[in-house]
């Protein structure tokens, strides 16, 4: 079962990136959404089952609009390309979409909570792996996309998920937040120079993946064991410290690259 979910999750994931076709896309991302269900909901803990069902009836939803979005399109254009998202409520349709499947803000709610039902390993492939389909779907259409509309969700997501992570204990939720406002920060320099967006999700990707297995390692999700978590495993937790610095956009580490060149382009 792990292997059947694991290799659909990859084939979605190559469906979605490597499509042309609206379709094609969209049948990416329902794999993808399929195969990570069972991840979630594998503890039978009843609180993974509520995550598993607002993951689903959130990415189902998103999914569905895509589709509408695309067929709307390609009833007022003729066509199916994936770059050619001229009609304008098609393109907004699509924004929300692929914003509601991302979690940016405002439709950010539903992922707070889907993390800290999860388990470590699945959190970190929900905070990466499923995010880069629909961050790809917006590369690809990024010359059609509303500048203003981009820009408000992206400073709301920065915003919010700085402001909304300052009271939890539970690092599942801190690390979702974190993941939100740098999603703003994706989004807020993807119509200006999308490779900056791909530079930023990598980076974001490297970061929060070693962050991951570093907790995942030392069996910690909340702020209480990972005080105390440094009498046991002292390198790694130095290692974890000097990752959050760099996660957080601190100079000289390598999270604070994206930044710098996103304000910079930006101003």
């Amino acid at each position: 079962a792990k292997l059947i979910t694991l290799t659909s999750l990859i084939l979605g994931t190559t469906i979605t990136i490597s499509s042309n076709h609206w379709a094609m896309a969209w049948a990416g991302l329902e794999i993808n959404t399929l195969a990570i269900i069972p991840m979630i909901s594998k503890s039978h803990h009843p609180r993974a089952i509520e995550a598993t069902v607002k993951y689903f009836l959130t990415q189902a939803a998103a999914s569905a609009m895509i589709l509408f979005a695309s067929t709307t399109n390609a009833w007022a254009t003729g066509q199916w390309d994936i770059t050619q998202l001229t009609n304008p409520t098609s393109c907004l349709l699509l924004t929300t979409a692929i914003a509601t499947k991302l979690g940016l803000a405002p439709f950010h709610l539903w992922f707070p909570e889907t993390l800290q039902g999860s388990s470590l390993t699945t959190a970190l492939l929900l905070s990466t792996l499923m995010k880069f389909p629909p961050i790809s779907i917006l590369l690809l259409t990024s010359n059609s996309l509303n500048p203003s509309l981009m820009t408000l969700m992206a400073i709301m997501s920065a915003a919010l998920g700085g402001w909304t992570g300052l009271n939890q204990t539970q690092i599942r939720k801190i690390l979702a937040f974190s993941s939100i406002s740098h999603l703003g920060w994706m989004t807020i320099i993807i119509i200006y120079a999308p490779k900056l967006t791909l530079l930023t999700f990598l980076l974001y990707t490297l970061l929060t993946s070693s962050i991951f297995l570093s907790l995942n390692s030392s069996n910690t999700t909340k702020l209480t064991t990972l005080l105390t978590s440094w009498t046991k495993t002292p390198m790694l937790n130095t290692a974890l410290m000097l990752t959050l610095l760099s996660l957080a956009g601190l100079p000289p580490f390598t999270g604070f690259l994206p930044k710098w060149l996103i304000i910079q382009e930006l101003t």
